[in-house]
C-alpha cells in the first residue's frame, strides 16, 4: 500500500507539472506576457515544492506521513482552484506557484521517504514503481488537459484538475505509519525527554549541511533541475512552433510519459540486479544520456523526428529519478534519508527556479527554442561529470559507509533504545546502506 500511495502521489504531483505545458500556451495567449514571464508559474511551483521539502520532512517525522500528505493534497487542490479565477499573471504565481507548490512539498517528500524506509533488498525497484506514477499520468494528462481546455477553456480545465488533486488526500490516508513513528506511553516519553533532550541540530540533522559529499551531490541536482524541467514547460510550444498541431504536440509528451514510466521501472530493476557495482554509476549513465538527448531536440523539425527524441528523453529522464533517492543512501546513510531528501529538494530548488525562465528568456531573445534545449542538455552533462568527484566513485565495491560530522551517539541502536523505540522498530531502522 505504501508503493501504491507513492504511485498516486507522484501521478498527481509530477504528472500535473509535466502536463502544464498545455496551460503555458494558453497563459501566453490570454495574458499577453512573454514566454519568460509565464515560465515563472511552473518554475515557482517546482521551486517551492523543493524549497519547502525540509518542512515536509520535519512535519512527517513529528506527526507521521499520513496527516502531512493529506494536508498537502488539500492545499494543492485549493491552489489550483483559486488559480482558475486569476486575472493577472501575479495571481497565478501566488496560487499555482506558492500555494500549490507548498501542497506538493508536503505530499512528495514524506511519500518518497516512506518507500525508502520500508524496503531494503528491492528498494530501487520499489522506488521506481512508486515514482512511475508520474509517467502513467503524463500519458493521459497531456491530451486530456488539451481536451479540457478546448471544451471548457483554461479556467474550467484548472477547476477540474483541482478536483482531481483531491485524490491526494485519499492516497495519503493509505500510508501506514512507519514503525519508528509509533507512539510511546506518556510516562516513557517524559522520561526519554529528560534523558536526551533534542537540540535544533539533532531535530533538523544540520550536520548534513557540513557534509562535503552530500553538498556536492546536491549541486549535481541543482544543475540537473536547470535542464530537466525544460521539456515539460516548452516542448509542446516548440513542437507547435515547428508546425505540429495541438494534439500532435501533446502526443509527443504522452509518448515521453510512457517511456518515462518504463525507464523508471527498468532502472530500478537494473540497479537492484547490480549490473553496475553502485547505484551512483547507474545514475551517471542515465544523467549523461538525458543531457545528450536534450541537446539533440532542436534537430527535430516535424512530428516524425520529434517523436523518437521525445521517446528517448522520456526513457532516460525517467530512469534517473529513482536513482536520485537510492544513491542518496550511499552518500549519507539510511538514517539520514528523510532529512537528506528534504535538504536536497530545498537546495536544488534554485535550479528549478531559474531553469525554465532562462529557457523562456533564450526563446525571447533568439526567436526559437534551439539555444534553450542545447543549454539544458549541457548542464545535465556537466552534472554527470560532477558525480565523478564523489568519494570512492571509481571503486567497484559496494558503497562505503557514510561518515557525517557531528556526534556519533545518535547514529547507533543504543540511541534508538534510549529514545524509547521498541526492538522491532530498531530492527526496521537498521537498513543496509546501498
Amino acid at each position: 500500500m505504501v508503493v501504491l500511495g507513492g504511485f498516486v502521489q507522484s501521478a498527481l504531483v509530477f504528472g500535473v507539472i509535466r502536463s502544464f505545458g498545455v496551460f503555458f500556451v494558453e497563459f501566453v495567449a490570454h495574458f499577453g506576457e512573454s514566454a519568460g514571464s509565464v515560465s515563472w508559474v511552473v518554475s515557482l511551483g517546482i521551486a517551492v515544492l523543493q524549497f519547502a521539502s525540509p518542512l515536509g520532512s520535519t512535519l512527517s517525522a513529528h506527526y507521521g506521513a499520513r496527516p502531512v500528505v493529506m494536508a498537502g493534497g488539500f492545499l494543492s487542490s485549493v491552489g489550483l482552484f483559486l488559480a482558475s479565477f486569476s486575472t493577472s499573471l501575479v495571481h497565478l504565481h501566488l496560487t499555482v506557484g506558492l500555494l500549490t507548490g507548498l501542497g506538493w512539498a508536503l505530499v512528495f517528500t514524506p511519500s518518497v521517504a516512506a518507500v525508502s524506509h520500508y524496503f531494503e533488498k528491492r528498494r530501487t525497484l520499489a522506488m521506481g514503481l512508486a515514482v512511475s506514477g508520474a509517467g502513467v499520468s503524463s500519458l493521459a494528462f497531456c491530451p486530456f488537459f488539451q481536451y479540457l481546455v478546448d471544451l471548457y477553456g483554461w479556467r474550467g480545465a484548472l477547476q477540474i484538475v483541482a478536483a482531481m488533486s483531491l485524490n491526494l488526500v485519499a492516497s495519503g490516508a493509505v500510508l501506514r505509519p512507519l514503525a519508528v513513528e509509533d507512539a510511546q506511553p506518556n510516562g516513557e516519553k517524559d522520561r526519554d525527554v529528560h534523558q536526551e533532550p533534542r537540540t535544533l541540530a539533532s531535530s533538523f540533522s544540520l550536520e548534513l549541511l557540513h557534509h562535503g559529499p552530500f553538498l556536492r551531490y546536491v549541486l549535481v541536482f541543482v544543475l540537473v533541475d536547470m535542464g530537466y524541467f525544460v521539456p515539460y514547460a516548452h516542448l509542446v510550444a516548440y513542437a507547435r512552433d515547428v508546425g505540429c498541431g495541438e494534439y500532435d504536440a501533446a502526443s509527443i509528451m504522452s509518448v515521453a510519459a510512457v517511456a518515462d514510466m518504463v525507464g523508471r521501472v527498468f532502472a530500478g530493476w537494473l540497479a537492484d540486479a547490480r549490473v553496475f557495482s553502485r547505484s551512483v554509476h547507474d545514475l551517471t549513465l542515465w544523467m549523461a544520456l538525458t543531457g545528450i538527448c536534450l541537446a539533440l531536440v532542436p534537430l527535430g523539425h516535424s512530428l516524425e523526428t520529434l517523436m523518437p527524441l521525445g521517446l528517448c528523453y522520456g526513457f532516460f529522464a525517467g530512469a534517473l529519478v529513482p536513482l536520485q533517492f537510492t544513491s542518496l543512501v550511499e552518500i549519507v546513510g539510511a538514517r539520514y534519508v528523510m532529512a537528506g531528501i528534504g535538504y536536497m529538494h530545498m537546495l536544488e530548488s534554485t535550479g528549478a527556479l531559474v531553469g525554465t525562465p532562462i529557457s523562456g528568456w533564450l526563446r525571447d531573445i533568439t526567436g526559437n527554442f534551439t539555444a534553450s534545449f542545447i543549454c539544458a542538455g549541457v548542464v545535465l552533462l556537466a552534472a554527470s561529470l560532477l558525480l565523478l568527484t564523489l568519494p570512492d566513485y571509481f571503486s567497484c565495491s559496494r558503497a562505503p559507509k557514510a561518515h557525517l560530522p557531528g556526534p556519533a551517539k545518535p547514529h547507533g541502536p543504543k540511541s534508538l533504545e534510549s529514545r524509547g523505540v521498541p526492538q522491532r522498530s530498531r530492527e526496521l531502522y537498521r537498513i543496509e546502506t546501498g
